[in-house]
C-alpha cells in the first residue's frame, strides 16, 4: 500500500529535518529536498531509515526554471501522493542597508521565498484539489510581520510570502486544501541556518547564552510537533496563521528587533 508523502523543500539540519522525522515517525514517505549538502542530506534519510521510517533526499536548486515542478510531478507520479507539504526555504542574507543591498540580493529574496511558493503551489494544488484534501505548511519568520532596518530583502520577501499564503487559502480552503503560515518568531536552534550566518563562535556563544538547558531558542524539534498538528487539524478548525517563540523571547510587537536575525 502506497503510503502518504510528505514533502518537504528546504529540509536542512533544522526545522525541515525534524518535520520529516516527526512525520517519519507516523508512517509517512518523507521526501526531503535541499540545494546543498549532499552528505547532510544522506544522514537525514538515513537516521530516518535507521528509525524505521521511510525517506528519499532529493538535491534541487529551487530557483532553477522547472525544478521545483518536475521533482513534484515525479514524486506524485512514482511514490505516491503528496499529502502535506512544507515549503521551508529561507530568504536571510543578513543585516544589510539599503545601500548594501545588491538588485541580486532582493531580487533572490523573492525568488526564494515568495515565486518560490508560488510554483510549488501552482503545480501542487491541481493533484490536491483532485483529490479534494491536501496541507501545506509555509514556514516564515518575524520580517513577515515587521520590517527592521537592514532586512530590505528579507522583509520584501516575507511579506510577499505572507500576502501569497492568504490569497492562495482564499482561493483553495473551500477545495479541502489547508493553508498554513507559520512565523518563527525567534532564533531557531539550528546549525546549519543560524549556525552558518553567524558563524561557529558566534553560534554556540548564542547557545550558551539563551539555548541548551535555557530553552531560549527555538527547539526545531518543539517546532516539528506544532507542524504535525497543523497538518491534522479538523477543517472545521483550520489555523491559518500560528506564531511560535521561546517563552524568554517578546512577541515582534513588543520588541523592538531582535539582533539575532529573527
Amino acid at each position: 500500500m502506497t503510503k502518504p508523502v510528505v514533502f518537504i523543500l528546504g529540509a536542512g539540519a533544522g526545522i525541515g529535518g525534524h518535520v520529516a522525522k516527526r512525520f517519519a515517525r507516523e508512517g509517512y514517505h518523507a521526501c526531503l529536498a535541499r540545494r546543498s549538502d549532499r552528505a547532510g542530506l544522506d544522514r537525514l534519510v538515513d537516521e530516518i531509515h535507521q528509525a524505521g521510517g521511510l525517506a528519499s533526499g532529493f538535491m534541487i536548486n529551487a530557483v532553477e526554471e522547472d525544478s521545483i515542478e518536475k521533482l513534484v510531478t515525479d514524486i506524485e507520479s512514482n511514490m505516491g501522493p503528496i499529502t502535506v507539504a512544507v515549503f521551508n526555504l529561507g530568504a536571510q542574507i543578513g543585516d544589510r542597508g539599503l545601500a548594501s543591498t545588491t538588485l541580486k540580493q532582493f531580487e533572490m529574496g523573492w525568488r526564494m521565498a515568495t515565486f518560490g511558493l508560488f510554483r510549488l503551489a501552482q503545480v501542487l494544488f491541481p493533484f490536491m484539489q483532485q483529490r479534494g484534501q491536501g496541507t501545506l505548511l509555509v514556514t516564515s519568520a518575524t520580517a513577515a510581520m515587521r520590517g527592521n532596518a537592514g532586512q530590505h530583502a528579507h522583509a520584501a520577501a516575507m511579506g510577499g510570502r505572507r500576502m501569497l499564503c492568504q490569497s492562495l487559502s482564499a482561493q483553495f480552503a473551500s477545495k479541502g486544501i489547508h493553508v498554513s503560515h507559520i512565523v518563527i518568531d525567534g532564533a531557531v536552534d539550528a546549525p546549519d541556518t543560524l549556525g552558518k550566518m553567524l558563524g561557529e563562535e558566534r553560534f554556540q556563544a548564542l547557545r550558551s547564552q539563551k539555548g541548551l538547558e535555557h530553552d531560549g531558542l527555538v527547539l526545531p524539534s518543539a517546532v516539528a510537533e506544532s507542524y504535525y498538528y497543523l497538518a491534522h487539524q479538523h477543517r472545521s478548525a483550520w489555523t491559518f496563521e500560528l506564531d511560535l517563540r521561546s517563552h524568554a523571547d517578546l512577541a515582534w510587537w513588543n520588541s523592538p528587533g531582535n539582533p539575532d536575525l529573527k
